[in-house]
């Protein structure tokens, strides 16, 4: 959003979970896996997310309040949210999702989708039954609108879009929302969400908030198109930013013929030129505010982060979980599908993101540098 809709905490910490499909996901469960042992994830304030990381979060938060925390670590971790969720992974939805819904005149995609994550995660779960701020953190999902061109913010509190305004407390199903976030285009996009138009407030710059119609008729898609790491809303927030990327990384091409000979080809290609420069110039200016703010500490690692590159302000190298080698850099180009994820993927993945967590916040945070971790697997 161009101005934020709420007054600016600028203490706390704020965790922002990344795209990419089941990768991201299961990155993800590494990271936050990390983060408990270390005592650091019931301390978070809020949790923002994009697609795959989305599909994660929501199901954290929804379990929030049967996590067991004890000296501030959840010894229950593993097993409610761990094992769950890689079973959830195990299964692929996108083809299924995708073909059924293009072939069938009764039902697109997206709807397809949303009975998935129902029947799989989320049961009959709304926003609402998510904790609430003075309970954990506050989970924020990330959509982008097709017709703003502006992200779609999703949480417990409020929906918004700044061109429309706000809708406090919304009623949704948890399914249709992180549908909204991982709405992949295509097939999966657009999202349709009908709402009641007198629902919605007016806030500072809403400038489009007494169209009627586009109040009444959302078309989402996955929030990566607008921001894949979900920072928006906590960098300037909280004095601690913390980011788990494990977003798509765009591959060189050294054969151009199918640049040379297809139009789609060439417009795919700017599509991901665009994206990645896009996250590029965000990750910059996260690190840019760490130099402007002397109190703002940055903790970032991505699935394509050299892990043994860690160091602390003395230039002192942070002894890492893992060495950088051929299997962990080729884990940047897997799939960002929701599709099957076979045991030994799913390990890998856990592990990298599980290590990576280690070494950022044993480097950047004061408190956790004699702190050493043991892979989960």
């Amino acid at each position: 959003m161009k101005k934020d809709i709420e007054k600016k905490k600028k203490k706390g910490i704020g965790l922002a979970l990344s795209g990419g499909g089941y990768r991201a996901a299961l990155f993800h469960l590494g990271s936050l896996w990390r983060l408990n042992e270390l005592g650091i994830l019931k301390k978070i304030d809020e949790i923002t997310s994009v697609s795959g990381g989305s599909i994660l979060a929501a199901y954290v938060g929804l379990n929030w309040k049967n996590l067991k925390f004890q000296k501030d670590v959840a010894e229950n971790f593993e097993e409610l949210i761990v094992k769950p969720f890689r079973k959830f992974c195990s299964i692929s939805i996108d083809i299924k999702c995708g073909a059924l819904g293009m072939l069938s005149p009764f039902h697109h995609p997206s709807n397809l989708l949303i009975s998935q994550y129902k029947k799989l995660l989320y049961g009959k779960d709304k926003l609402s039954d998510l904790p609430y701020d003075s309970q954990g953190p506050r989970f924020t999902f990330y959509a982008t609108s097709l017709q703003t061109g502006a992200s779609v913010r999703f949480a417990k509190p409020y929906m918004a879009d700044y061109h429309l305004g706000m809708i406090m407390n919304p009623d949704l199903d948890m399914a249709t929302v992180v549908a909204a976030s991982s709405a992949f285009p295509s097939p999966f996009c657009p999202v349709k969400l009908r709402l009641d138009p007198s629902l919605w407030k007016e806030t500072e710059g809403a400038d489009l908030h007494d169209n009627k119609k586009m109040k009444s008729l959302l078309l989402l898609g996955d929030g990566g198109i607008y921001d894949n790491m979900g920072l928006e809303r906590i960098w300037d927030t909280y004095e601690t930013v913390m980011v788990s990327d494990a977003g798509r990384r765009m591959k060189m091409i050294t054969d151009s013929f199918l640049i040379r000979v297809s139009q789609i080809g060439r417009a795919l290609r700017s599509f991901h030129i665009a994206h990645q420069q896009n996250q590029a110039v965000r990750r910059r200016f996260l690190i840019e505010l760490a130099k402007n703010n002397p109190s703002h500490v940055p903790v970032y690692w991505g699935i394509a982060t050299e892990i043994e590159g860690y160091k602390d302000k003395n230039k002192v190298p942070t002894p890492p979980l893992m060495k950088d080698t051929d299997e962990t850099r080729a884990l940047k180009q897997v799939r960002t599908r929701l599709n099957k994820f076979e045991d030994s993927e799913q390990k890998a993945l856990i592990n990298w993101g599980y290590a990576l967590a280690d070494s950022a916040v044993r480097t950047h945070m004061t408190g956790y540098k004699e702190k050493m971790g043991k892979l989960p697997y």
